[in-house]
């Protein structure tokens, strides 16, 4: 029986790159780094000062002005990024019952912020003086709860926490909800905003870029200076549909979903050594869903996130995969200019995929200067490359063991 065709049929992304995805490609192209000072909190005290921020966001502009004063800034990200997928898809009231469409948002931490912040004045001035409006902040499903509510998504709200491998885990578990015919259009992706709790915790655990003393703090993918990430925040969603159901409204289609695989290597947790089963068995399994050969990928959206570790295992991997093609598949690592987005790189990376489907442009990696052997791919340094690009496979992984892999290809009737 022939598998079910999914295609992407509208996109949607607020990144520190850019607040629509014609801005986000040029700047990706461009290699404009959104990393800056951060201003969303104090970091006086701390080695660490750069992320990669939205500035001058302001929710009011995607959602209006009513009801929104006691939501916090990850679920606007992600509300907003919704009415603007919906916009992208031309999903109009009457094209799908409420009960036919679905979010499926990939978000680890939640809201952070505000159930530390409701916690602790509970804690300190007892439970029955915290403001009860601020109670569903604290739920791990508040943000895709609150994009289901702005956009009257009935048929299905489901909350993937797993990580960096969470927006495309997201992406993987809606085109299977899609094949099992439950809705007939999910907005599914990834979404994190910068807050002063995870920004403390990276930075303690010393795996910040510049956190330890005497390093740069400076994002470098595959780059022999990089001594760790630089926090980012996006929501980035995609519209995923049936071929069928995207044909029979006329959408337009960008890309189709073609193969995945996922992967879990604990090992990786406790070992120093390069444990690339996982990554290994990602790869490859997203390709033969996809019906594909080594051969026929076109372009590598690495993980890389200028980890020591990470950026290495990867390249490792990935050499057990393509053999002697490893080094001549473009290879680039656009955390070099949004930063570590977490649950939503996967869906950035994939917005990114398909627009380089769409221009036949594959993004650089950014702030590279010095070769490392451990990390010798062809990660497009600096410069955009002008290339056909068919197949993209996307790389996302944990460091607690998770590896999800993902191709989007280009669509062909």
């Amino acid at each position: 029986m022939e598998k079910t065709r999914i295609v992407i049929t509208g996109v949607s992304v607020i990144s520190p790159i850019g607040y629509d995805k014609d801005t986000f490609w040029k700047n990706l192209t461009n290699g404009v780094s959104g990393i800056k000072p951060i201003t969303l909190f104090d970091v006086s005290k701390f080695n660490s000062k750069q992320a990669g921020e939205i500035t001058d966001f302001d929710a009011k502009v995607y959602l209006g002005p009513k009801g929104i004063r006691h939501i916090d800034r990850t679920s606007l990200l992600v509300s907003s990024a919704t009415t603007l997928a919906i916009k992208d898809a031309n999903l109009e009231k009457t094209t799908y019952s409420g009960d036919e469409l679905g979010i499926v948002v990939g978000s680890t931490y939640g809201s952070i912020d505000s159930i530390s912040s409701f916690d602790f004045q509970s804690l300190r001035e007892g439970p029955n003086y915290v403001n009860p409006m601020d109670f569903p902040n604290t739920v791990l499903n508040a943000p895709a709860s609150r994009a289901s509510i702005f956009c009257n998504a009935t048929g299905l709200s489901t909350t993937i926490s797993n990580g960096v491998t969470s927006g495309v885990d997201a992406i993987i578990y809606a085109s299977d909800f899609l094949r099992m015919g439950r809705v007939k259009a999910i907005i599914v992706g990834g979404v994190h905003g910068l807050t002063h709790d995870i920004f403390w915790g990276s930075h303690n655990a010393r795996i910040l870029a510049g956190s330890k003393p005497g390093t740069p703090e400076i994002c470098a993918p595959f780059d022999k200076r990089r001594n760790g990430m630089v926090l980012g925040e996006a929501a980035a969603l995609v519209v995923l549909e049936t071929l069928e159901d995207a044909i029979r409204r006329n959408a337009h289609i960008y890309a189709e979903v073609k193969g995945y695989g996922t992967a879990f290597e604990p090992k990786i947790a406790v070992s120093k050594d390069y444990q690339t089963d996982g990554a290994r068995k990602a790869m490859l399994d997203a390709i033969c869903s996809a019906g594909l050969t080594i051969h026929d990928i076109s372009c590598i959206s690495a993980n890389a996130y200028s980890g020591v570790y990470g950026d290495a295992l990867e390249t490792h991997a990935i050499k057990e995969v393509f053999g002697m093609r490893a080094n001549l598949i473009p290879t680039p690592a656009i955390k070099s200019m949004t930063g570590e987005c977490l649950d939503a790189s996967g869906a950035l990376q994939t917005i990114a995929a398909l627009m380089s489907i769409k221009t036949n442009t594959v993004p650089p990696t950014i702030n590279y200067q010095e070769h490392d052997a451990e990390c010798d791919l062809d990660c497009v340094p600096n410069t955009c490359r002008a290339v056909p690009v068919k197949n993209v496979l996307i790389n996302t992984a944990s460091r607690i063991g998770n590896s999800s892999s993902l191709i989007i290809s280009k669509y062909k009737p």
